[in-house]
């Protein structure tokens, strides 16, 4: 059975394998620099419960680590590993002065309460607080986490650090908070803009006529909700949906408004009560135009990837398609948007915030979606036009690149 970390593997072999690029590079980057476990106690109900939590620091020589926490049942240190690497990767693709990491904690957040969630995220920010900072190790929000949270442990930071005060150097070390807390304009819906930006911008380059074509989404909550709402607006149409809960079709396409207010109050597309009901491998089998698969990993393998029959895959999460998968697309000459580029929307708006934080700034909205879209476009139009250079995939470019600039910058720092 194929595992996350093969994936990643994989995706870098086959894309060093067209370049010349140095072993010793390669080496570096085989390995994470840092791979930090913590077991933390949190006192719940009067009884002592112990947790794991998990931090990978990749790599950091474009500058300090970056990337986020997770709360879910499946996180372990070979996920946070993989995951670590593909933000190595994403930043350089975006050309931020960050290297990669991730983290998270073994926990089923419908489990607990507000409260006790609370008083876990505190507990795990004072086990890792050796291990970050504004210019060591950045972290953000990800699955199961949210501006609430990253509030909590910014506030945990800055109390441990002995502040009475949250300085600038102390908002800058986590990212994704609330505006009020020193958070961004346009971080909530960066993630999903930024999936439907490129989409947009591939369209674009195929002369490809988004008005009335019809995609799938597999996930609806911060990601793939903002991507609907920008879809949308070019004129397109959702007719397939799915979350953990289960399977939706309908000829006649989806309510997104309505499809958020249950979700918002539900917590999933259970008893929604428009669509059919269908499975998951009907799901990925209905003929469409694009389909995004915006949930978990390796959810795209070899059986559902041979039904599989759209124009385009555009990878809202993160390694979504499996080594297997991905050969039987590229021989359908199915068009895949990476990840690492796909849904890279969300670092680039955590820089603006970290920045932000930095200067002692606050941006405006429209300043910001202006800057961020700006950004978006010229990022794809770079790895589009190296994959026509190397004819190669837009995921062997983004690789190819984020390559060459580690290779640079390790021969600018007399590693090899």
């Amino acid at each position: 059975m194929t595992n996350i970390i093969s994936i990643v593997n994989n995706q870098i072999k086959k894309a060093a394998s067209k370049i010349n690029i140095d072993k010793n590079t390669l080496s570096v980057l085989s390995k994470p620099m840092n791979e930090i476990k913590v077991n933390f106690p949190v006192k719940i109900n009067n009884e002592i419960k112990m947790f794991s939590g998990y931090r990978v620091q990749h790599n950091n020589y474009l500058g300090p680590f970056k990337g986020g926490l997770r709360f879910h049942p499946n996180v372990s240190l070979k996920e946070v590993n993989a995951l670590a690497q593909w933000m190595t990767y994403k930043c350089c693709v975006q050309d931020l002065p960050f290297g990669g990491a991730k983290g998270g904690i073994n926990i089923d957040v419908n489990d607990y309460n507000e409260k006790e969630i609370e008083k876990i995220s505190r507990s795990f920010t004072s086990s890792l607080y050796p291990y970050i900072g504004s210019n060591k190790d950045i972290p953000a929000p990800d699955m199961n986490t949210n501006s609430k949270i990253i509030d909590c442990m910014t506030d945990e930071y800055n109390y441990i650090s002995g502040n009475n005060n949250l300085t600038s150097n102390m908002r800058s070390v986590f990212t994704g908070k609330s505006i009020d807390f020193g958070g961004s304009y346009v971080r909530e819906e960066s993630t999903g803009r930024g999936v439907a930006l490129m989409v947009k911008e591939w369209a674009s380059k195929l002369d490809y006529n988004l008005r009335g074509k019809n995609y799938i989404i597999q996930g609806f909550g911060n990601v793939g909700y903002h991507a609907c709402e920008v879809l949308n607006s070019y004129g397109m149409n959702l007719i397939a949906i799915g979350d953990h809960s289960g399977y939706l079709y309908s000829k006649e396409g989806f309510n997104i408004f309505n499809i958020k207010d249950h979700v918002s109050k539900y917590k999933s597309l259970k008893n929604y009560d428009h669509g059919t009901e269908i499975s998951k491998e009907e799901f990925f089998s209905t003929k469409c135009n694009i389909i995004i698969p915006s949930a978990l990993q390796m959810q795209i393998n070899k059986d559902i990837a041979e039904n599989i029959d759209c124009d385009l895959i555009v990878e809202g999460a993160n390694g979504p398609i499996d080594n297997e998968g991905e050969s039987i697309l590229e021989d359908k000459n199915i068009h895949i948007i990476p990840d690492i580029l796909a849904n890279s929307g969300g670092v680039l708006v955590s820089y603006y915030e970290w920045l932000q934080n930095k200067r002692d700034e606050y941006w405006e909205e429209k300043d910001i979606r202006d800057k961020f879209d700006e950004k978006m476009a010229k990022t794809f139009r770079k790895i589009y036009s190296l994959s026509v250079h190397q004819n190669c995939s837009l995921r062997d470019a983004c690789y190819i690149y984020a390559l060459r600039k580690l290779e640079n910058n390790y021969k600018r720092k007399s590693i090899n």
